[in-house]
């Protein structure tokens, strides 16, 4: 599946796509979130969304020599291509919506097309409408995604929310991974700042209550062979989970509704590793365990992890391991059959 650059690298699974352009929208009256593009300085766009502009990006976010060369100086072998989270529009109906995503999968299957082997698609649904998105879901497969990029919430709904179990068991069916990002996050009342802190607090925040959300719903237990991961290190999960544990033992309401230790149910879980700090990725490592933890950059925006194998060197000095972080464990999460490296390996040795 892999081509060149695979063999020792590792697999970024966190890393976002804006296209470069998007098209007219095709009905009468454009949607007020229909997004546009107008140019801006040197090799940036600025992405219009409700007539404002919402961010300018470079052309990271389509180029796939850049990302490719980028790619080259932090280690990374394959990126799993997501588009900016912005772009799910489950606020928008959902027939323009799933019109709008499936032009944005396109130009992801088509940059993946164009990388020779260093990327995979984790591809975005609409899923305000439950039938549209597993329908757009089954067309990702077809088209060789790994899976999907989901909302930590659907318009305020978490995703551990039973309304949401028939998605959930159609990405298990067709042995899809399914990889959950902050979106328009709940709390942004509370911070005290720019705007910049919606990445910056209330993201890892949300992040923390929807992985907590399938805890307490049991969804891993329903859905065993769901493959499912939370960007940002889990969020405030880790933080939640000792607390959780305790209510779970103390509260009979809780005993009754949370069916396994919520430590364990946790384990079940990925996390990427974009936490910025190397104690912090190590404690990660004691709650979920070392073959549960996946490179997450946030490839190409501003605030992301420039180093992410620095990292996991300073933290793991066992080889084994450190491959695990690297590269197995999100050979796994994506659907990465393993024997693919040995492969790479022995056709850069011919």
């Amino acid at each position: 599946m892999f081509g060149r650059g695979c063999q020792c690298c590792g697999i970024d699974v966190h890393t976002h796509v804006v296209p470069h352009d998007f098209p007219a929208y095709a009905g009468g009256n454009a949607p007020p979130a229909w997004p546009s593009m107008i140019a801006a300085s040197d090799c940036h766009r600025t992405v219009v969304v409700n007539g404002k502009n919402y961010r300018t990006v470079s052309d990271a976010c389509w180029s796939v020599d850049r990302r490719v060369a980028a790619m080259d100086e932090m280690g990374i072998g394959v990126q799993a291509l997501s588009p900016m989270p912005e772009l799910f529009n489950y606020w928008m109906d959902a027939v323009p919506a799933r019109d709008l995503l499936r032009y944005t999968n396109d130009v992801i299957a088509g940059m993946i097309d164009a990388g020779q082997g260093r990327f995979c698609g984790l591809g975005a649904v609409p899923l305000q409408d439950i039938d549209m998105a597993i329908a757009e879901l089954r067309r990702l497969v077809a088209l060789g995604f790994s899976g999907v990029e989901i909302g930590s919430n659907i318009n305020g709904v978490p995703v551990g929310d039973p309304s949401l179990l028939p998605f959930f068991e159609a990405a298990q069916d067709l042995d899809a991974a399914v990889f959950v990002h902050a979106v328009r996050p709940t709390g942004m009342d509370r911070l005290v700042g720019p705007g910049q802190l919606q990445q910056v607090l209330a993201y890892p925040t949300d992040v923390g209550l929807a992985a907590a959300s399938c805890i307490t719903s049991n969804m891993l237990l329903k859905l065993p062979r769901l493959r499912i991961a939370f960007s940002h290190g889990g969020g405030t999960l880790a933080s939640l989970l000792p607390r959780l544990r305790e209510g779970w033992s103390v509260f009979p309401a809780l005993k009754d509704e949370i069916d396994e230790d919520p430590y364990v149910q946790a384990r079940r879980f990925y996390v990427d590793s974009l936490v910025y700090d190397t104690p912090t990725l190590r404690h990660l490592i004691s709650i979920f365990g070392d073959d549960r933890i996946l490179i997450g950059t946030d490839y190409p925006f501003n605030f992301h992890d420039r180093k992410p194998r620095a990292r996991i060197s300073e933290q793991q000095s066992d080889a084994a391991i450190a491959d695990k972080l690297t590269f197995a464990n999100a050979a796994g999460f994506l659907g990465i059959i393993e024997q693919q490296r040995g492969n790479d390996l022995n056709m850069q040795a011919r």
